[in-house]
């Protein structure tokens, strides 16, 4: 039921949104982590509603999806955020 509700807020571009219990429910990761890698600036807030953190719905499932795969094949945190800052930056340029 909570699914439905995933993306139907649209941010100042259109963008679906999520928030951050959204994130737990739907990729199965603790608020911890989540605040972690809100922190490395993995996941980036695009504004706060009230005492909740708001998401960009697609930046989080493509971020995860890459963060997932690369500490699966045994990468660290800081060189996965390498990886994507680089990413992010070649595809301004």
């Amino acid at each position: 039921m909570w699914e439905d509700e995933i993306g139907k807020t649209s941010g100042h571009n259109g963008e679906k949104e999520i928030t951050a219990q959204q994130i737990r429910e739907k990729f199965k990761i603790s608020y911890s982590a989540i605040n972690h890698y809100t922190d490395l600036g993995l996941f980036a807030i695009v504004r706060k509603s009230g005492n909740k953190r708001v998401y960009d719905l697609n930046e989080v499932k493509s971020r995860f999806q890459i963060i997932s795969r690369l500490a699966n094949e045994g990468y660290p945190l800081h060189l996965i955020r390498k990886k994507i800052m680089e990413k992010v930056t070649d595809e301004l340029l």
